[in-house]
């Protein structure tokens, strides 16, 4: 392909590809360069390193994500149904593109988060839907990071085929999301009592 035809949104949309092929550790600047045919110089009019293609990636893939999640939870009735709407989004999302989805664990600085849009949104819908529960901060967080944790294990472990046992994967999923539904709607108090 031209270097003329070189923009930030086709390298990005290209490693985006390339990570889903190969994995996220596989994409590598010189790797980028390959597929475009153009040398390792060419990229840096378009991005500063690799690091920087790796956040935009991930900027990326979490816009992605989050526009299947909110397609997913749109209409839906409040609770259950829309948890197990946003969860089998989020599950598809991670199985189908594992490159952009390991993109989406990547640590960014959180003024990047705050300005964009895509993470923004990632935000509104999460806690919106959690809302839903009567949760308020700091629940709201701790149930965020609960339902993260939750999906992105199991997704991991699916991805693997590290479930062995005989089980459906989907009834444990199903099972896994009323599980999460029971807890949402029965938030423990923060308050301990003498022996807890």
């Amino acid at each position: 392909m031209p270097r003329a035809g070189l923009t930030p949104e086709r390298l990005v949309a290209a490693a985006a590809d390339l990570a889903d092929e190969a994995g996220f550790e596989g994409v590598t600047l010189s790797a980028l360069a390959r597929r475009f045919g153009v040398k390792d110089a060419s990229l840096y009019t378009h991005i500063r390193n690799l690091r920087d293609l790796r956040i935009r990636m991930a900027l990326l893939a979490g816009g992605e994500m989050t526009d299947r999640i909110a397609e997913a939870v749109e209409g839906r009735s409040p609770g259950r149904d829309t948890l197990a709407a946003f969860a089998a989004a989020y599950r598809a999302y991670a199985l189908e593109h594992p490159g952009r989805y390991a993109a989406t664990q990547l640590r960014i600085d959180p003024e990047l988060v705050t300005d964009s849009p895509a993470m923004r949104r990632t935000a509104d819908v999460t806690y919106g839907m959690l809302r839903a529960y009567g949760l308020e901060e700091p629940d709201l967080t701790d149930a965020v990071r609960l339902l993260r944790s939750t999906f992105h294990g199991y997704c991991a472990l699916e991805s693997t085929g590290a479930f062995g046992a005989p089980r459906d994967v989907q009834v444990s999923w199903d099972r896994a999301i009323d599980a999460l539904h029971v807890l949402l709607r029965n938030w423990p108090s923060e308050k301990r009592t003498p022996d807890g």
